[in-house]
């Protein structure tokens, strides 16, 4: 099942969405919005996925699906916790700066707490007041969940996850240092995140969802250039169910809990840091990688952060190229005051 919230309030409006993202129909004598939905998952879901079916058969007082006039499938959330399951990229992260990675790190997932109450359409432009702060984008898989007791299995927390969507987790690299050399994690560095157009069911992914990993590439375009390819189920040490059950160790979830990967990335297969896609790797899912292995290499880096008019597009396709998110494809604007 496809879902999606076309802008209406402060928390959207549900549709539910064609497989092939081309139609949707409205769902709200069902569920009027989707925390709402999320909130009954146990009754909703039945009834959502009954029209889902009669959908994609073209039954039903359907409309064109636009995702520009999508806000984010959940356009605020009580949270949004974002994970680093790539140790690929943290590994990277600490040998530009001349830092080993601690033991644990291989055991036990970083996590931190984002903003959400403030999420950005798909197809909404990331609008930030300086070119100064360094604006990178970070493309990301994320789970949302119904509600987790508290200290959940990780057997248990993969039957939580029930839907997913693509993220990009905004970042503002020239001020994050500055933050956590304070000792209190992340704020002014991580602004408003933008999610696709449509969050999915688990079997939407068919073979492609096993292990609590998505076994598929997330593509990147950056000003209408491949950026990235990386495939979100290789080199991910930590999974969904053990970054929910990480998120649930000392509190329950909420309905609507948003767990994100954190940035994907693939090592090449000689086992050495990512190449450029025209150099014949699988590139990268975030500027600041690229700019790491610049330092490594060279001592600097030498690739800009985004300026003012650069777009970014995330995508995910399924094996025969039809898109399954839709796609997240926005620019940098500057902020007026």
């Amino acid at each position: 099942m496809k879902l999606a919230s076309l802008k209406h309030g402060r928390d959207g409006h549900l549709v539910i969405v064609s497989r092939d993202l081309k139609t949707a129909v409205d769902a709200g004598e069902i569920a009027a919005t989707m925390q709402y939905a999320l909130d009954n998952w146990a009754v909703v879901a039945p009834l959502l996925e009954v029209q889902y079916e009669r959908l994609n058969k073209g039954e039903g007082d359907y409309f064109t699906f636009l995702p520009e006039v999508c806000a984010s499938p959940l356009p605020r959330a009580y949270q949004w916790a974002d994970g680093s399951a790539y140790i690929n990229h943290v590994e990277l992260v600490r040998k530009a700066r001349g830092a080993e990675v601690p033991e644990s790190f291989y055991s036990d997932p970083l996590m931190y707490q984002g903003g959400s109450d403030t999420f950005i359409g798909p197809r909404d432009p990331i609008v930030v007041e300086s070119e100064d702060y360094g604006i990178d984008f970070e493309a990301e898989v994320c789970v949302i969940t119904d509600d987790v007791p508290m200290a959940v299995s990780e057997r248990k927390a993969k039957d939580h996850i029930k839907l997913l969507m693509l993220v990009d987790d905004v970042s503002l690299r020239a001020l994050i240092p500055n933050e956590l050399q304070k000792g209190f994690g992340f704020f002014h560095g991580k602004p408003s995140s933008a999610f696709s157009p449509v969050a999915v069911t688990p079997d939407e992914l068919g073979s492609a969802w096993k292990g609590s990993k998505v076994h598929l590439p997330l593509l990147v375009d950056y000003n209408e250039k491949p950026f990235g390819k990386t495939n979100a189920g290789v080199d991910m040490t930590f999974n969904f169910s053990k970054l929910v059950a990480h998120a649930a160790k000392t509190r329950k979830l909420c309905a609507g809990t948003i767990i994100g990967s954190g940035t994907v990335s693939n090592q090449d297969k000689d086992g050495g840091a990512g190449k450029k896609i025209e150099d014949g790797g699988l590139g990268y899912s975030c500027i600041a990688e690229i700019r790491m292995i610049e330092t490594i290499a060279n001592g600097k880096p030498s690739t800009n952060f985004m300026k003012f008019g650069d777009r970014v597009g995330i995508e995910m396709q399924d094996k025969k190229g039809q898109s399954i998110f839709g796609k997240i494809d926005h620019f940098v604007e500057k902020y007026k005051k």
